[in-house]
């Protein structure tokens, strides 16, 4: 089953009916396919695709769903082990991931990105080098927009920068970029993948279906990839063709990743250095919010993992830091992120995991305070912090204990800084 014309007349079952799986179910629609879509939040709106004819059920996750069916495609958030899922496979039924499906349906060159941190910047990023080259593109994936929603919507000769997380890609088969980056690989989502070892695995399936006629880029001596792509590595002491407006040394081996990237598709290093100098960032991550009294206060509630943490406290190594850590934990350790605190730093713990990382705080003798929330730490953080400082939402966490999502923490973090007198 492959392209639209194998969809057509098959019966396909959406798994997840958010983001993805509403952009997923459209473009089977356009393809030809009968829908069934499931979702187990009894909220999830279903008024567009109920008239687009999906056939929609919530709430209650029967395997009698599966009768008759040709193909489940599983939105990210959908854990393979969910009843759905797994019989699928015990039935022998094809299980897709959304980009998998896309992929299928798109046939624009690809640029996929992934890594355990900074996916995000460096799609965004090879956007605006694009854009700066005057070579049409669409930036996608994980970012927030899927896939599947440029289905008929892309202009054909346009590319496609797909960022791309370890949910998205453990269900891929065919996904075929022309340029796959690499940019790191670090311990992340072990309360989803189980074990390390399996979360790599994930993340190089994106390397597997590549020929020689492809590039696979990978930071220094990493170790060997699938596929048969063509080989380039890239460092953060790269020489480049310009130095990258947004800050940190984690963010110049982004550059380093998006430069050898463009390049391979061909990007001048005039356009690649017009990219660098003028991209500002992406929201949520090392964004500046404001400075009052002296005191910088930073958005980085992308950081949902301890690399993050550490990438963030490192952006900012000559300040006295006042960190906001904590919520839903990966089962990561904590000892790395309390030894790169320094002895005139403080930590305010919010959430799950603040029991843990005041452990890992108080052996290595660092300074902290149990806050609880968002609001109260960012308050008493305030109170402490002096001219010179930085306070840094960078929790080391997921948000999912206290927010929806990372973008809403963040945006609570933002409000409630604009409201300091």
């Amino acid at each position: 089953m492959s392209g639209s014309s194998g969809l057509r007349g098959a019966r396909v079952l959406v798994v997840g009916l958010a983001r993805s799986g509403r952009a997923a179910a459209e473009a089977l629609v356009g393809a030809g396919a009968s829908v069934v879509g499931f979702d187990r939040d009894p909220a999830v709106d279903a008024g567009r695709l109920g008239e687009l004819g999906v056939e929609v059920h919530v709430e209650k996750e029967e395997e009698t769903l599966l009768q008759g069916i040709d193909l489940v495609v599983k939105s990210p958030g959908v854990p393979g082990e969910t009843p759905l899922v797994r019989g699928a496979r015990e039935r022998e039924i094809p299980v897709w991931s959304e980009v998998e499906l896309g992929a299928k349906l798109l046939a624009n060159p690809l640029l996929g990105v992934t890594g355990t941190n900074g996916k995000t910047t460096t799609s965004e990023l090879l956007g605006a080098i694009f854009r700066a080259a005057g070579r049409p593109v669409e930036v996608a994936g994980n970012v927030g927009r899927p896939l599947t929603s440029l289905v008929g919507a892309i202009e054909r000769n346009a590319w496609i920068v797909c960022e791309l997380s370890s949910f998205q890609l453990e269900d891929v088969e065919t996904l075929r970029p022309r340029v796959a980056v690499l940019l790191n690989l670090e311990p992340d989502h072990l309360d989803r993948h189980g074990t390390f070892e399996w979360y790599v695995d994930c993340k190089l399936r994106i390397f597997e279906q590549q020929t020689e006629d492809d590039v696979a880029v990978v930071p220094r001596g990493f170790g060997a990839v699938p596929g048969g792509a063509r080989r380039i590595e890239f460092g953060g002491d790269d020489p480049l063709p310009a130095e990258p407006r947004i800050p940190g040394p984690h963010n110049r081996e982004n550059a380093a990743a998006a430069t050898a990237a463009a390049r391979a598709a061909g990007i001048s290093d005039a356009a690649i250095a017009e990219g660098l100098r003028s991209f500002p960032g992406v929201p949520h991550r090392i964004e500046t919010v404001r400075e009052l009294r002296g005191v910088r206060y930073v958005n980085d509630s992308k950081a949902t993992n301890v690399a993050a943490a550490l990438r963030a406290l490192a952006a900012f190594p000559r300040a006295r830091r006042h960190v906001i850590l904590g919520g839903r934990g990966k089962r990561e350790p904590y000892e790395p992120l309390a030894a790169a605190l320094g002895p005139d730093d403080r930590a305010y713990l919010i959430g799950e995991a603040a029991g843990e990382l005041a452990e890992a705080l108080e052996a290595a003798g660092r300074s902290y305070e149990h806050a609880g929330d968002l609001e109260r730490a960012l308050a008493a953080a305030a109170q402490a912090a002096r001219p010179g400082d930085v306070v840094l939402l960078s929790p080391a966490c997921a948000s999912f204990d206290q927010f929806r999502d990372f973008e809403q923490r963040g945006d609570e973090f933002r409000r409630l800084v604009e409201a300091l007198a």
